[in-house]
Parts: C-alpha cells; sequence; structure tokens
C-alpha cells in the first residue's frame, strides 16, 4: 500500500510542480524515479495519464479524474496525519479566543487562565467584547457564546448550562407591583439589551407553548451589566443571566419575576469554524472549559 501511495503522491506532485524536473527539485527525488513512478502507475491502471513531451506536460481525460481524487485523497491523508500528530503532542500555540465582555470578565478568565497555567506552550489573545464575531474572516479560534447556534458554518460543542432571570428592583415592583403573568410587560417599562437574540421580543412558556411578548422602556443597552445596574436604579424590568442576576438579588437590590414562565435551556457554547479536523490546542480548551463548569457551575 505504501508503494501505491508513494506513485500516486509521485503523480500529483509532478503534475502540481508542473513537470518532472520541478518535481524532482522541489521534493529532493530523482527525475528518474519520478518517471518509473508514474508509469509503474500507469501500467498498473491501464491507462496513460499525462501527456509527455519536450515542452510541455499535459493530463489525459482519465488523468484530469485521477488528478481530482487523488490530489483530494492525499490531502486528507496529510490531514489526518497531522490531526492525530496534534492530538497526541502537548497544546502549543496561539489562541485566539472571542467571548462576551461581562461574561468574560466575570466568569471566564479564571477558567482561561488556569488553562494557560496548565499548559506554558499557549500564549492566547481573549478578545472581550459584545458584538458578533465573524470567526471566520477575524481569525478566531474559538468563541464562547450564550445562545443557540445559528449560523450551519459553524460547529458548537455544550460547555454548561445557562438560566436567565427577570429581574426587577424592589422599589419598581413596590410602584408598579409585580407582574403575574407575561401579558403585563406589554405596559411596564422594560430594559431592553440589544445583544440579546430576541432583543425587544421577549420569549416565554405559556401553558406549554412559547409566547413572544414586545416589549419596550426609556432604556436600550448593549451591556447586560448596564441593564443589570438600570435595573438596580429603579429604571425597569431586565432580562439578565443568572452570574449577573444572582449577586444583585442576595445583595436585595433586585428580586426575581415570573419565574415560572421563564424558558429553560440556554447554553454557553464553544463555537469553532467548520473544519474535517480540530486543532489539538482548540480541543484542549474546550475540554478544560467543560471540566472547570463542572466544578464551578454557572449559578
Amino acid at each position: 500500500m505504501s508503494q501505491d501511495l508513494g506513485r500516486i503522491r509521485a503523480f500529483v506532485q509532478v503534475f502540481d510542480s508542473g513537470g518532472f524536473s520541478s518535481a524532482a527539485r522541489a521534493h529532493g527525488r530523482s527525475k528518474a524515479l519520478l518517471s518509473k513512478y508514474v508509469t509503474d502507475l500507469e501500467d498498473y491502471l491501464g491507462v496513460r495519464l499525462m501527456n509527455r513531451t519536450t515542452r510541455k506536460l499535459s493530463l489525459t481525460e482519465a488523468g484530469e479524474a485521477y488528478y481530482r481524487e487523488a490530489s483530494a485523497l492525499l490531502q486528507q491523508l496529510d490531514e489526518l496525519d497531522a490531526s492525530i500528530a496534534d492530538q497526541t503532542s502537548a497544546p502549543r500555540g496561539l489562541l485566539r479566543v472571542s467571548a462576551p465582555r461581562n461574561f468574560g470578565e466575570s466568569t471566564l478568565a479564571p477558567a482561561i487562565f488556569e488553562f494557560l497555567s496548565l499548559n506554558p506552550e499557549v500564549s492566547i489573545d481573549l478578545r472581550l467584547e459584545d458584538r458578533y464575531v465573524d470567526l471566520v474572516d477575524e481569525g478566531i479560534d474559538l468563541a464562547l457564546r450564550i445562545s443557540t447556534l445559528a449560523d450551519s458554518s459553524l460547529i458548537a460543542r455544550k460547555i454548561a448550562d445557562m438560566q436567565a432571570l427577570m429581574v426587577a428592583s424592589p422599589g419598581f415592583l413596590d410602584r408598579h407591583g409585580v407582574p403575574e403573568h407575561p401579558e403585563a410587560l406589554r405596559n411596564l417599562d422594560c430594559i431592553v439589551d440589544v445583544n440579546l437574540q430576541t432583543q425587544a421580543n421577549w420569549r416565554f412558556l405559556v401553558e406549554g407553548k412559547t409566547l413572544s411578548i414586545p416589549v419596550n422602556g426609556r432604556v436600550r443597552v448593549n451591556s447586560p451589566l448596564a441593564a443589570a445596574q438600570a435595573a438596580e436604579a429603579g429604571l425597569g424590568i431586565a432580562t439578565l443571566p443568572s452570574y449577573l442576576a444572582d449577586a444583585a438579588i442576595s445583595r436585595g437590590t433586585l428580586k426575581s419575576i415570573l419565574g415560572p414562565y421563564m424558558l429553560t435551556g440556554q447554553t454557553l457554547q464553544a463555537v469553532y469554524p467548520h473544519r474535517r479536523h480540530l486543532a489539538g490546542k482548540v480541543r484542549a480548551l474546550i475540554d478544560h472549559l467543560v471540566a472547570w463548569f463542572v466544578r464551578n457551575p454557572i449559578s
């Protein structure tokens, strides 16, 4: 089998290089050996693959078909070899990671920094920003997102369960009353975080079905931390991730409302570009984050 692969690789190398002499120089083999390998391959297949002249080398119709399949096969084998080597070696190199700013600062950073301590040959470019990041265009290896996967060109792995809470300050609830049903939100000031997938259309679970309620208010922000601060200031009702809401609820500056109607199933996801073989350093970080949040659940 190795001899067959050697002949196939010689055929592809010769055509990619534009001739036997160029391929011999590029790959450190003799021109005679490459010629023998290609001739042996043609004899084995019983068909001519290349038209050879002193000035030009071209593929026959059969050669074109064989080249397409052979070059794809060799590429897959090379990627597989690299993947296995990557998996069996210690993680190394630069990792570009994207995450929401407030979540990154309050919850993710300790997990990332522990990973660096355990893997001294890895360096991190951690980008914390509350905007949609195009992983491919911006060269991001891994993004942490609190949502459901929307882009089919990306691959996601669940890291941890998340919970969203609806909250308001005690003073706001004293003035306006505690809403008993999501429909009541239509007539109350709500703080809209434009980073949320649903923005000003908040979704609830009512009698086993999803109910969407359009909301409005005097405050629109693009930060869950700012939304929490506005809610603590009594400016309206906010939807917050539990990692921000729980501390304020414990302090007594916010109260949780409409709990029975809140949708569950939101998750923290590791999202990465679609690739046939995931780099070992990326896989190692994902595995680390899964284990970290098992030990340190997101409240």
